[in-house]
This record gives structure tokens, C-alpha cells and sequence, in this order.
């Protein structure tokens, strides 16, 4: 039911909720995982009920009330009844806002666990040490990974230890497995997708390697004996061989989890980068005016030099005289001399000195102008627009907080970045510029912004606004001005995403509200989320749980974990080594105890099952 108006409390009294602050569409996921994954009562407060996706929150069964107020005031939290709640999660609004509404909320009820929303992780990190019982997540950080991994072409990692699990497809599967994370993968029909399938007994890829190859026999690839073969399984460590896989159904795809000992690099030759640089650095530090002076100078230059060498056959000697003349020290010749025949011996090298002198008489007051232009561009706010030299980038259209998240990390990379963007007061103009990013910022035609932004030269497209429309338009506008670039849309919507599939090749869609709800929802029932691995429009959740007294994680093995299409544990690192993950640990029956940490990959309502599960022990 749905509250009778502004601020009045919900019809029938609610306990032991869930509040989430917000109407945007991370509060719209967030709610249907609650809901549907972990079957909690949940309290809606929105800023206001007609606009952005609070009409299809009010419309989701197992929702107790929407309450609207246009800020997270005293009066706002009480109405929701905060005192009484279990956990609130902060979505919406500035950090400043919710940090505010957190310290509020703990105030009302010490015991509450809250899970805020912010974009300065840093700041995140330093709240987390206010709250008693909180966390501080960011949406954009979540799930700018996934894009930035789809805009190079590879999948996105998780880092567990000292190991990156990603997800691999089909002939990209090798020895360095874990498990097989999804079967039946239709690229045209994504609905077919079986997420963590069941997987055969330990003792079924023995019997089989028997019967079928003997003692000579060879293994097939598909088939190899996995674990984490040379990545260095956990049952290696104990002399028992490691488990084999099911060979995948004959019907669509499969995916594995596998490990990498580091992330794969991106491969652009130290040469490409080195010219893309100077080229780049020339133009960022030079108008088209000061450039041709210079080069014009500097060619000059070089024709005198090569001509002093010619009549002199001496190159150290040429360079030190074109030196003292480019410096305006050389020694002219006198008229005793040249009639002597002790001059500098002809009049060609008299003219390349003079050549020389007047040239080096233009690159002071050039060098000066440069510095004042880029000094006086810097406190102009000027944007930085691609250089000549900018080619093999990535094109990230809409520097919003996840936009400005994806440049951060290709930035990081090492691979070329130019952002896009027409409102001129986006916020992360600014901090993109700060990177030394190259930004395009116009209101004009999205063709003409990608023809500024190089899409000719460029390797991808990510359209990473907030609206599935505009998202749409511009990776059409960069297929139909170059066929073959990679696109990655940000789409809210499924239906669009199944579309963008079955009819753009090269291309991908993720959501940032569905990449990022699963981790929010966790962490508002007290659950470590490392991060989320997408498989096409699914995700994937990578968690640590510790085993702790009194946890109902106590005397649990894998057999009890372990749930077909739900949960898969992939590493434990017990007690008494802490510090060492044991990956694929083949001891299915030994009972965890206190201390004990396990790592565990799940689809969204596998783990809210095993949180259930956990929950009703305590």
C-alpha cells in the first residue's frame, strides 16, 4: 500500500524494515532486490512521487509504503519510522545530504545498519569510522569497471587476494578455470542463459577420465583437468587431483570463472604511445598559428645545418657553430678575413649562419607566447580538445558520476580517452580535465561532437548518460559515422539492451543501477560484496563471509553452501592460515569454524537465499 499523501505515515504501522531513501534507478533496483531476492518489508521515502522512477516504485508488490517528502529531514525519517527500522540505504541526493540523513538515522536508532551512497570514496571511507553499523558504497565506482572492460573488449575482473577472477566464454576458457559460471548462452535469445549450473560429484570426472582415455589416453581441451590448473589450484597443495568440469550441453555457449596472477594489460606498442604524445603535446601546448612558425623555423634550421655540414664535411664542427648561431653567439666574419681567405670560406655558409641566427631570434619570443597562451587558456577554463595525435581512444559520451568514473579508469590504464559531453556545467568536466583528458563540449548535433572527438580514429564509443534515449542515439550516430567501432550503451531498460544484441554487433549494454543494486543490497544485510562480474545482462556476485561466534556459518561444509544456480564457493582460507586463499578447496565435508573465511561467487537470489539461511541460525 502506498501512503494517503505528503509526509502522512503509512496505514498500518511497519517494524523491522528496510527504509531506501530515494526514487532514481538505483533505489528502483535496489527495492526489487530487496523484495524479491531477500522478501524483507520495505519503506520508500522519495523526493517526489510523479517524477523519475518513483511511479513504478509505488506499482512493486511487497513494497509497505512510499512516503514522499522533498528532503531527508528529521520529519522525513520519522515518518518512515527509523527508530523501528533495521536498516535504511541512503541513494539519492548529495553526499552532503547523506551524510546528514546517516548521522541523523543512527541517532534515532543506534543499532540500524546503514549503507550510504557516495561518490568521494575517500570521504566514504572516513563516514564509515561515524557509523556504528554502516557502510559507504559508490554506485559509479561499482560499476564503472564493467564499462570500461567491455569499451577494450574483455571482460571485467575481481580482485580476491593476490589473484583477478573474470569471466570467460567459449574458446577463451583454459586451464586456469574454476568453474563453469553459466551454460546454453544464446547470443540472440540471452534468456536461455543457465546461471551456475549443477555441477557433477567429486568423484564423476574420475570415473569418467577412466573409462573413456585409460592410462594413455589424451584429455580435451573442453575437458581439461581443472581447478586452477597451472594457476595453482587448492587441491594440488594436497596431493588430490583437482575436479573436472562437465563438458557444457552441445546447445549454446558456456562461461567459466577463471583467475588471472594480474590483470591482462592492454597491448599498445611504447612506439604508437610515444608519437600519439608528442604529436599530442605539440598541439596542447601550440595554437595552429604558433606551430607553423615553429615548424617553419625549425626547418629552416635543419637545411642550414645540412648545408654547413655539406661544405665543411664536419659534423661535430657544423653543430657547434649552428649552436653558438641559433644562440645568437657566433663571431661574424670581418672584410680582412673573407679577402684573406681566413674566413668561414664562402658565401653559402655565410647565408646558412644568417639562416640560423635569425631563426634562433624567433623561438624566444615564440616559447614566450606559448607559455602565455597555455597559462592564459588554464585560468580561461578552456576545454582541452583532441589532438592530432589522438587515435586508438576510447570515446566516453556523458561525463556524469559514472562517466567521469570510466574515463578515470581507462585514463588509468593507459589507453586514450576523450570525453563528451553538452551540458557545459557537468560536474565531471572538471575532474576529467584534471586528468589531462581531452573534452568535448557542445549542445550541437551528436555526429558533429563525434567528428571533433575523432570517431574516425577511435577504437569504442561508451555512452554512459543518464537517459537510455540519448544513450540509443548516440551509439547509432557512432555506428552510422564508422561501421566497425566498438559501441557499450549504459541502457536502464531490458527491453533496449535485448535489442542493442540482437541487432548491433560489436556492441554491449550494462546497467549501473543493476551492476550496482545486488552490492547495496548486500551490504544492507551485513554481507562483504568484493564486486560483481557481469555475464552479458546478468551478474554475478563475488563475497567474502567470515565465519564469526554465534555466525550460522558454524559446522556448515560445501555440500551445505552450495546451492545449483545460486551459490558456488570458489576459495576458503581457514583459520589457521589466514592469509592463504585455497582455491576450488576439494574438502567437501570439513565443517567451518570461528575465524574461517570463505569466497563464494553468486547469482543475486543465491545469495539473499544463504543470507536467509544465515540470518534465521543467528
Amino acid at each position: 500500500m502506498t501512503s494517503a499523501g505528503w509526509g502522512t505515515l503509512p496505514v498500518e504501522p511497519v517494524s523491522q524494515h528496510y527504509i531506501v531513501c530515494g526514487g532514481n534507478a538505483l533505489a528502483h533496483r535496489l527495492i526489487v532486490e530487496l523484495v524479491e531476492h531477500y522478501e524483507v518489508p520495505v519503506v520508500v521515502l522519495v523526493p517526489d512521487r510523479a517524477r523519475e522512477h518513483a511511479p513504478q516504485i509505488e506499482q512493486l508488490p511487497g513494497v509497505a509504503a512510499v512516503v514522499e517528502y522533498s528532503s531527508l529531514t528529521e520529519e522525513a525519517l520519522r515518518a518512515v519510522r527509523v527508530e523501528t527500522a533495521r536498516g535504511i540505504a541512503l541513494v539519492d541526493g548529495s553526499d552532503q545530504e547523506n551524510i546528514h540523513a546517516a548521522l541523523s538515522a543512527q541517532e534515532h536508532n543506534p543499532d540500524i545498519r546503514i549503507v550510504l551512497r557516495m561518490f568521494n570514496q575517500r570521504l566514504g571511507e572516513n563516514i564509515e569510522r561515524l557509523l556504528k553499523n554502516g557502510a559507504a558504497l559508490s554506485g559509479s565506482a561499482t560499476a564503472a569497471p564493467a564499462f570500461a572492460a567491455a569499451a577494450l573488449s574483455r571482460p571485467n575482473s575481481v580482485q580476491v587476494g593476490d589473484r583477478f577472477l573474470h569471466i570467460a566464454y567459449d574458446d577463451d576458457i583454459d586451464s586456469g578455470r574454476i568453474c563453469i559460471v553459466a551454460d546454453q548462452i544464446d547470443r540472440q535469445d540471452l534468456t536461455r542463459i543457465r546461471l551456475l549450473p549443477e555441477q557433477e560429484g567429486d568423484s564423476a570426472p574420475f570415473v569418467r577420465l577412466a573409462s573413456e582415455f585409460g592410462d594413455e589416453g589424451p584429455v580435451r581441451r573442453g575437458g581439461a583437468v581443472g581447478g586452477l590448473g597451472g594457476a595453482g589450484g587448492g587441491g594440488e597443495g594436497r596431493g588430490v587431483p583437482a575436479q573436472r568440469e562437465p563438458e557444457p550441453e552441445e546447445t549454446g555457449g558456456v562461461a567459466a570463472l577463471q583467475a588471472l596472477p594480474s590483470e591482462p594489460p592492454v597491448r599498445i606498442a611504447w612506439a604508437r604511445r610515444l608519437r600519439w604524445r608528442l604529436l599530442d603535446t605539440l598541439r596542447y601546448f601550440t595554437s595552429a598559428r604558433l606551430r607553423l612558425v615553429l615548424i617553419t623555423a625549425l626547418a629552416a634550421v635543419l637545411m642550414a645545418f645540412g648545408l654547413l655540414w655539406y661544405l665543411n664535411r664536419d659534423f661535430g664542427w657544423s653543430l657547434y657553430v649552428s649552436l653558438l648561431d641559433l644562440a645568437g653567439a657566433a663571431q661574424p666574419d670581418q672584410p680582412a678575413d673573407a679577402a684573406s681567405g681566413a674566413g668561414t670560406g664562402g658565401l653559402w655558409q655565410r647565408v646558412a649562419q644568417v639562416v640560423i641566427t635569425f631563426c634562433g631570434i624567433t623561438f624566444a619570443p615564440v616559447a614566450t607566447a606559448v607559455m602565455v597562451e597555455v597559462l592564459g587558456s588554464g585560468r580561461r577554463g578552456q576545454h582541452r580538445n583532441p589532438g592530432a595525435g589522438t587515435r586508438d581512444h576510447v570515446i566516453v559520451a556523458g561525463l556524469g558520476n559514472v562517466g567521469t568514473r570510466v574515463v578515470a579508469q581507462l585514463h588509468g590504464l593507459g589507453v586514450p580517452v576523450v570525453g563528451l559531453e553538452r551540458d557545459p556545467q557537468a560536474r565531471g568536466i572538471s575532474a576529467v580535465r584534471a586528468l589531462g583528458v581531452p573534452v568535448v563540449v557542445d549542445d550541437g548535433p551528436l555526429a558533429e561532437q563525434l567528428r571533433r572527438a575523432r570517431l574516425q580514429h577511435s577504437r569504442a564509443v561508451v555512452a554512459v548518460s543518464g537517459d537510455d534515449a540519448t544513450n540509443l542515439e548516440a551509439a547509432l550516430e557512432a555506428r552510422a559515422g564508422r561501421p566497425d567501432v566498438r559501441v557499450v550503451v549504459r541502457l536502464f531498460d531490458d527491453n533496449f539492451a535485448r535489442h542493442v544484441y540482437a541487432t548491433l554487433d560489436n556492441a554491449a549494454s550494462r546497467s549501473t543501477s543493476y551492476l550496482a543494486a545486488p552490492a547495496f543490497a548486500a551490504a544492507l544485510m551485513g554481507r562483504e560484496v568484493l564486486g560483481t562480474l557481469s555475464v552479458f545482462r546478468h551478474v554475478l556476485l563475488i563475497a567474502e563471509l567470515r565465519v564469526e561466534d554465534g555466525s550460522g556459518l558454524i559446522g556448515m561444509n560445501r555440500h551445505d553452501m552450495e546451492d545449483p544456480g545460486g551459490v558456488r564457493v570458489v576459495a576458503v582460507r581457514l583459520a589457521r592460515s589466514p592469509h592463504t586463499y585455497q582455491w576450488n578447496y576439494p574438502d567437501r565435508t570439513q565443517a567451518l569454524v570461528p575465524g574461517d573465511r570463505i569466497v563464494v561467487a553468486a547469482t543475486r537470489s543465491g545469495l539473499a537465499r544463504l543470507n536467509t539461511a544465515l540470518a534465521s541460525e543467528e
